[in-house]
């Protein structure tokens, strides 16, 4: 035990634990309960008004204090462990879902292979290369192959799926004046902020590239600073071979604004195009062949896979994705990401489900719910798990509830496109055209990925705006062929506008392919409007192709 109370005293007293005072608090008040036999003890309410200072009124399911501060606490001895405790003896450590520490002796020839965010003096290297931006969205599609490597192997069992890190290195000064020197650090540190919002990936940040073997990618950068203009430029790259993978520069104007905007924008258009679904990040890892994958790569590889299914919600390719999804989340119970995937594809059994069935629909809801609650549950702040309990709740008939998740998690992280796409489309189609709307305009113009579902949601803005022409542009720009409410709201927008010998084969499509899709599309559209006199006008459109009557 004293062995443990001095590692506790070690963590303390350290620069490099991150911690503000009262978390220190918290630490110091947990470790010392469970040493002095008193684990039992440690709960939510004991810690508020042990630690916090807070009455006895104190309700933990009302005020989360608790939790999120316990998350920075967990965090922080993370960073802890990855900097001035490498070589510490005893590992603390507090297990998500509770508050009770753990100790064990920490085995010194191996790695700590845990989480994020590391500070450290900037190194003295100064690399500098610019090469042009290089996705290819595409390659995600050979992603659904690595659902055959799923087994399980007698390697020792990993405690996490293989979640790629990103190391950010501190970006160069090329200038060599103060000022250049702290905007430098600057822009460096609001990368790792932006960055960092993106639980599907682990930032880190080190002094130099040599002391993290197990992080593939790392992100460079440098600042070249004049009188009138500054550059920023920026790459990731594979650490393995030293090939580049993204590159990108920046330009603009040396006054305080433009300097701040910039700053901010960089860091933005960093985060969306290498964290996100399909970014620089996803694409490396969907080209990575792994022989004989371990337990971790494969449950990882459901992500990449579910997004290659997203990328045209080729129907065939669903029931594959969602058992490997199932299966990673069984093997990895605190997976959030694994189980918010999950939900989206049990909600998908009822978008694409046809015919419509409202008993067999409600079991996919009240599954898809429970399933997106288990995500928020494990990581509040992850916004997949907030964008399918938002779905979920958007199909239960729970709209406000609904959108107000979605607008939670665009506050959280408002650089995720695909958090951004849907959220729109959800407002949009509640009765929020002119504010939804634009948001699936930004998603389209901001995700390196696919780009037909965004097409389909502006041909149904520009639909609901009175604007046949705009809608026929976008529906035909999106030519999502095989899915059959494409080709219903196709019909819908050919019929409007006019368009006789287009609107002539969407409707004998529909008939020959989904006639149970014409026959029940009143429920499809009450499923979807948040509106009933959205409904009604869509409805009237379909009767206008020569479907219905739908009553």
């Amino acid at each position: 035990m004293e062995d443990c109370r001095a590692q506790l005293a070690r963590i303390l007293s350290s620069p490099d634990f991150d911690a503000t005072d009262r978390e220190h608090r918290f630490l110091g008040y947990v470790v010392e309960e469970a040493l002095s036999g008193r684990g039992s003890r440690i709960k939510a309410y004991s810690i508020a008004i042990e630690v916090f200072g807070r009455d006895a009124s104190f309700d933990p399911q009302a005020d989360p204090i608790v939790r999120v501060q316990a998350g920075h606490l967990r965090r922080a001895l993370e960073r802890y462990y990855l900097t001035a405790g490498q070589v510490d003896p005893i590992l603390i450590s507090i297990p998500k879902g509770g508050y009770v520490p753990t100790f064990s002796l920490r085995c010194t020839d191996s790695p700590d292979v845990e989480k994020p965010v590391v500070t450290a003096s900037p190194p003295d290297s100064r690399p500098r290369l610019r090469l042009h931006i290089g996705l290819a969205a595409t390659a995600l599609v050979g992603a659904a192959l690595i659902l055959i490597w799923w087994g399980y192997s007698s390697r020792p069992a990993p405690a996490r799926p293989e979640i790629p890190r990103l190391l950010v290195e501190w970006f160069d000064d090329l200038t060599g004046s103060d000022e250049s020197a702290a905007l430098a650090r600057g822009l460096t540190q609001e990368v790792v902020g932006q960055l960092s919002k993106f639980k599907d990936i682990v930032v880190v940040q080190s002094s130099g590239p040599s002391t993290l073997p197990q992080v593939r990618y790392a992100l460079a950068g440098s600042v070249d600073l004049s009188a009138d203009t500054f550059r920023f430029r920026i790459r990731m790259f594979n650490r393995t071979d030293g090939s580049v993978l993204w590159a990108q520069s920046y330009d603009a104007t040396t006054t305080v604004p433009d300097l701040l905007k910039a700053q901010a924008d960089v860091a933005s258009n960093v985060a969306t195009s290498l964290a996100q679904a399909y970014g620089a990040i996803f694409e490396a890892d969907a080209k990575l062949v792994v022989p004989n994958p371990p337990d971790d790569w494969a449950a990882y590889s459901c992500t990449l896979s579910y997004y290659s299914y997203r990328a045209g919600f080729d129907a065939a390719l669903r029931p594959s994705v969602r058992a490997c999804l199932e299966k990673a989340v069984e093997r990895f119970p605190s997976y959030a990401t694994g189980w918010a995937l999950l939900s989206l594809t049990y909600i998908d059994e009822v978008r694409f489900h046809h015919p419509f069935d409202p008993v067999y629909s409600a079991q996919w809801i009240d599954r898809a719910l429970a399933t997106a609650n288990r995500a928020t549950e494990l990581e509040p702040l992850n916004a997949r798990g907030l964008q399918a309990q938002m779905f979920a709740l958007y199909f239960r008939g729970d709209i406000d509830a609904a959108m107000r998740v979605g607008s939670r998690a665009m506050a959280i992280n408002p650089n995720d496109t695909v958090l951004m796409g849907e959220y729109g489309y959800r407002l949009a189609l509640s009765g929020n055209w002119d504010e939804g709307c634009p948001l699936v305009a930004e998603a389209r113009e901001r995700n390196p990925g696919p780009l037909a579902y965004y097409e389909v949601g502006l041909a149904v803005c520009s639909y609901f705006s009175g604007d046949h022409q705009q809608a026929a542009m976008w529906i035909r720009k999106a030519n999502v062929t095989t899915n059959g409410l494409y080709r219903l709201i196709a019909a819908a927008i050919f019929a409007e506008g006019g368009y006789k010998e287009e609107l002539a084969s969407e409707r004998s499509w529909l008939l020959k392919h989904q006639p149970a899709l014409v026959r029940n599309a009143r429920q499809e559209a009450l499923l979807r409007f948040g509106r009933p006199e959205d409904a009604e006008l869509f409805l009237g459109s379909l009767r206008k192709a020569g479907l219905g009557p739908f009553d």
